[in-house]
């Protein structure tokens, strides 16, 4: 489990500080599968994620989901929504044991005078902003062999280390969809798989099929976007 201060936007605070942070941020222990936080509660506590992974989802009335994003340790979690005193806009579940460190609003409230912390939190929420324009795009432009090629080329490694229905969940597709898109590949011979890793045989097949494979149905994506989360200004 990391330590306070290996946390990048406790990294830079003195001795004294860390000291007093360890006094007044209770660490919490869970186990995989279990929610950390649901859509549309509220909390007063920044969670800071010492241990394990956890995956950020909207649900919709049908039960389906979008997967936002995953984080492991050491990250923050929500923070916007702390700052804002906004309802959480996703889920929180963990996808392996972990830990989370809880510190109260009104003291990290305390702490935004030290210019290095305030310039770290100023980079976890600019790192977010950036991870919502890549979802973004992803649900909005990519087809679902495009999400699939696009993964293969800059994240080959999941492929080696999560089942095929968790990687389906990353791409917020069924697992019958993403099957049939392995299976379409390795057919063409631009992939194959040998003791359960994924090799690249033609990334140039991989880039035409993102090139080729991309639906543009949308005028205004993030509008499109934003009423398919339920997202309201």
């Amino acid at each position: 489990m990391f330590k306070l201060e290996e946390v990048p936007i406790f990294s830079t605070l003195d001795e004294k500080h860390i000291r007093a942070l360890q006094e007044i941020v209770p660490i919490k222990h869970f186990s995989k599968e279990s929610i950390l936080f649901y859509e549309g509660e509220q909390s007063d506590y920044l969670h800071i994620l010492m241990h394990g992974s956890v995956k950020l989802y909207k649900t919709f009335p049908k039960g389906t989901q979008i997967q936002i994003n995953r984080f492991s340790a050491p990250s923050l979690i929500a923070e916007f929504a702390i700052f804002e005193k906004e309802p959480f806009p996703a889920t929180c579940e963990f996808v392996t044991d972990g830990a989370v460190g809880l510190l109260h609003y009104d003291k990290l409230y305390e702490y935004l005078n030290q210019p290095e912390f305030s310039l770290g939190l100023i980079k976890s929420l600019t790192g977010k902003i950036s991870l919502l324009s890549a979802l973004v795009h992803k649900e909005t432009i990519l087809s679902s062999e495009a999400k699939v090629a696009d993964l293969m080329l800059k994240k080959v490694t999941i492929f080696n280390r999560l089942k095929n229905n968790e990687i389906a969940s990353i791409l917020n597709l069924t697992p019958e969809t993403f099957s049939r898109i392995l299976s379409k590949m390795k057919k063409e011979g631009i992939i194959k798989i040998e003791n359960h890793k994924l090799h690249i045989l033609n990334q140039d097949a991989l880039l035409d099929i993102i090139e080729n494979n991309t639906i543009k149905t949308c005028t205004n994506c993030i509008a499109d976007f934003k009423e398919k989360i339920g997202y309201k200004d």
